[in-house]
């Protein structure tokens, strides 16, 4: 998953590390961002399907380590395609699982704070996972299967903010385009609360948990900060500062349908010495600076599927 919105984040910085890098990704999206890191000795890409093991195979033993974030990402891309949901997110993560060398190969997952479900309270890594949706379950199970042998999973908040391969289905992302090109429109169950991660401090996660492995193995691990536990409503009127003549309203018919409403605690990763740098406001101000001038195609591309939290 190196070339997509998260990876691509996150080579530049592996590699700015010193690390050797192998991008194995299907490059559904193209390879242009990861265009400004190509002449970097330390990078090789390979274009393979987690889903064809075999095929996968030799670049997992090469390796000294793996960070999984290949994946079909949110309920929308779930529920469109569940098959691929479960050979990617599920079953791709159960087969690296079952041929990492547990003492000599370090293995850090992608998964979710949607693997929670809807819980009352603050979030914990020793509250009950119940996810309500097939991304939440198949997230759910491919952390099981990595934490059986060592792995670190990260559950990530929503993730938010600027990339090389910009994503507009997002939560904020996707809302802030919206403003942008609507201006008025309504949101559905505006009260749901959520949890927010910036790409660049989600990308900084994984780096740390590559550099703290012995202490986090076997381990899950929030990812975020609760500075950025939000209603959908509180994230509309953060928006509404910054897109001149922008309206958001609650709407009182429609239903979300990915009912995640839940605040989750990040202290167990903060103690450990991480931290976020970047708010939401400020995903918000670098997003209002290029989002108007995506063309048709580079939007169409942006995204993974049609999301259903906002409704025009």
């Amino acid at each position: 998953g190196g070339a997509g919105y998260l990876g691509s984040t996150m080579v530049p910085m592996l590699l700015k590390e010193g690390y050797q890098v192998t991008v194995f990704d299907i490059v559904t999206w193209g390879i242009s961002s990861l265009l400004s890191v190509m002449d970097n000795p330390n990078l090789k890409i390979v274009k393979g399907d987690v889903t064809k093991h075999e095929e996968l195979r030799p670049y997992v033993e090469e390796s000294d380590a793996i960070i999984h974030l290949a994946a079909i990402v949110g309920f929308p891309a779930c529920k469109k395609e569940p098959k691929k949901a479960k050979e990617i997110n599920q079953e791709s993560t159960e087969f690296i699982s079952s041929i990492l060398k547990k003492d000599q190969q370090r293995l850090i997952y992608a998964s979710t704070g949607s693997c929670y479900g809807a819980v009352e309270g603050l979030c914990t890594e020793d509250s009950t996972i119940s996810p309500l949706t097939l991304y939440g379950e198949t997230k759910a199970a491919g952390e099981k299967a990595a934490r059986n042998v060592g792995g670190v999973a990260l559950r990530l908040a929503t993730v938010f903010g600027s990339s090389p391969r910009p994503r507009t289905d997002l939560l904020i992302n996707n809302l802030l385009q919206l403003a942008i090109k609507l201006k008025t429109f309504d949101v559905y169950e505006g009260h749901f609360r959520r949890t927010f991660l910036h790409v660049k401090d989600c990308a900084k996660a994984f780096i740390f948990a590559l550099q703290h492995y012995k202490t986090m193995t076997g381990q899950a691990y929030n990812v975020g900060h609760e500075s950025m536990n939000m209603t959908k409503m509180d994230v509309a009127r953060a928006i509404e500062k910054y897109v001149d003549g922008c309206k958001i309203t609650e709407s009182t018919e429609g239903q979300d349908l990915d009912k995640r409403d839940y605040e989750v605690c990040y202290a167990k990763i903060r103690e450990l010495g991480y931290n976020v740098e970047y708010d939401v406001e400020y995903g918000i101000k670098e997003m209002v600076k290029y989002l108007p001038f995506l063309n048709e195609y580079e939007a169409e591309n942006s995204k993974n599927y049609q999301p259903t939290q906002a409704q025009s």
